[in-house]
């Protein structure tokens, strides 16, 4: 198990993780090595195993702190309230605003999650727990009122959550396809905080 900090502890532990979060992001859990952590670090490779005492165990804090980045956000998409296009557009722009802080984060627990899902999902469990249950109130209602299309709520998630998330999984396609260094890529995302909205809204409104 991993050892329990003391407030001591935290300069060094927070560290480890940064310095753990940047090699797995680049390589994978197990293309990482722990001298490699250690050395981004800058301590030594026993001072890191004495804190995590392995590198699964250093894993599972990362990957942890990276799902829980992205469904926090999508739960509090899910069970907010307000109308449905206030989700929308408050989703979107703090869903965004992860990506672009973490640009590495998509294709990390994508690529981890296909390597071992059995072994994954262990972390998706607790946050799936919880049925949206605001969410699909909130579309019954604004469907009976005819404000809304009538739609599948699953559909209705997955479809914004992909048009966040695909072009920082698909980076190098996307630069590449339009031409873009990444200062302009990054402006392209901030721009879609506005576009997949009104792209979102017009959909499902009736005419």
């Amino acid at each position: 198990m991993v050892r329990k900090m003391d407030k001591y502890d935290i300069n060094t532990e927070e560290r480890i993780l940064k310095a753990a979060k940047s090699v797995f992001h680049r390589k994978g859990m197990y293309g990482a090595r722990m001298q490699e952590i250690a050395d981004e670090a800058g301590i030594n490779k026993a001072m890191l195993h004495y804190y995590f005492r392995n590198k699964e165990n250093l894993f599972k804090a990362v990957f942890r702190d990276a799902v829980e980045k992205i469904f926090i956000n999508v739960s509090k998409f899910l069970e907010s309230e307000g109308t449905i296009d206030e989700s929308i557009k408050n989703f979107v722009e703090n869903y965004i605003d992860i990506m672009i802080e973490n640009i590495y984060l998509p294709p990390f627990i994508l690529n981890e999650i296909n390597q071992n899902p059995e072994k994954l999902s262990e972390f998706f469990k607790p946050l799936l727990e919880s049925l949206p249950v605001q969410l699909i109130k909130k579309i019954l209602k604004e469907t009976s009122e005819n404000k809304i299309k009538p739609i599948d709520p699953r559909d209705f998630i997955i479809n914004i959550i992909s048009l966040c998330i695909f072009p920082a999984i698909a980076k190098p396609i996307v630069k590449e396809l339009f031409n873009m260094d990444d200062e302009k890529f990054i402006e392209f995302l901030k721009n879609r905080k506005k576009s997949i909205p009104e792209f979102i809204i017009n959909s499902i409104k009736l005419t």
